[in-house]
């Protein structure tokens, strides 16, 4: 078994302002490299031996940030850690997104393609690093899609929401994903 703990990466200038990021490459502001600092720390004994991340460089600078402060290796880019596509969405407020969008958002990646997509990756991960405790680097809607697939719909988090800079523990095997909590602030 794998343990996977997925980190949704720090506060962006876009999260501040309620904005949809999506696929969109908004980097990290200095609020969210402090919170990836904060998680580095409460990642400090866990036995981590490698850290992966998403393409995109909110991230990409997380998973930096928390890899260089516990001593790991550069972290291994993966494709299927990325966000979903919100296609015309990207860059609305948060709090629009029904009123401008009431039926569907034209070139939005489909929900059940982001729990796929997510479902594949961490089994990859697993299986390419069986035994390891991983850090992978992601991001809020990823994350919130694959908590709620595992709990028929639900979210299992007080408030639903997954904060910036937040870490989400996985047990994974190439053929079983296990909810193992999320990791106290």
């Amino acid at each position: 078994m794998t343990l996977i703990t997925l980190v949704r990466h720090g506060q962006t200038d876009w999260n501040l302002e309620g904005r949809i990021q999506g696929s969109t490459d908004v980097p990290l502001n200095d609020t969210g490299r402090d919170q990836a600092r904060e998680a580095a720390e409460r990642l400090r004994d866990g036995g981590y031996t490698r850290a992966v991340t998403s393409p995109l460089s909110r991230a990409v600078e997380t998973a930096e940030i928390i890899a260089s402060a516990l001593g790991l290796p550069d972290p291994v880019r993966i494709d299927g850690l990325a966000e979903r596509v919100y296609g015309e969405a990207e860059g609305a407020a948060v709090d629009q997104l029904r009123l401008l969008f009431p039926h569907t958002i034209p070139g939005a990646e489909p929900e059940a393609d982001v729990v796929t997509r997510i479902r594949t990756t961490l089994a990859d991960i697993a299986a390419r690093w069986p035994e390891e405790r991983i850090i992978a680097a992601s991001h809020g809607g990823v994350i919130g899609r694959l908590l709620r697939d595992l709990h028929g719909g639900r979210m299992p988090v007080p408030g639903g929401r997954i904060a910036n800079g937040s870490l989400w523990r996985f047990e994974v095997t190439p053929d079983r994903l296990v909810f193992d909590g999320a990791v106290p602030a």
